[in-house]
This record gives C-alpha cells, sequence and structure tokens, in this order.
C-alpha cells in the first residue's frame, strides 16, 4: 500500500508538521538534544523530518 499525499492530505502533513515541531521543542528545552552535537536521536529525527518534506514537495509538484 502506498502512502498518497496528495491535495487531499493537507490535515495529514498538519498532523506531522506538528508533531515534528513538538518533539523537537521538548527535545531542545527539556532533553538537552542540539542539531550536530553528535547525538543519535536528533540526527535521526531531522534526517526523517527532512525526507518526509521532500517527499511532500516532490509529491505535490506533480
Amino acid at each position: 500500500m502506498a502512502l498518497s499525499l496528495g491535495r487531499n492530505s493537507s490535515p495529514l502533513v498538519t498532523a506531522i508538521g506538528v508533531t515534528v515541531a513538538l518533539v523537537a521543542i521538548v527535545g531542545t528545552q527539556f532533553l538537552g538534544w542540539e542539531w550536530g552535537s553528535g547525538q543519535l536521536v536528533p540526527t535521526i529525527i531531522g534526517v526523517v523530518a527532512a525526507v518526509v518534506a521532500v517527499f511532500v514537495f516532490l509529491s505535490r509538484r506533480e
């Protein structure tokens, strides 16, 4: 089953964005996460967020 991120998926994309933002805020404020600090979890979250953003961008261009 393929994940479709067409025009009707705005609530899904918004929910993903809000979730990533909340994780980033909690991580930086309460867990001491910093981008580029060599910590694995924030780096993985950042990479996954970037991949999802590129995927959404490319799927909406078509």
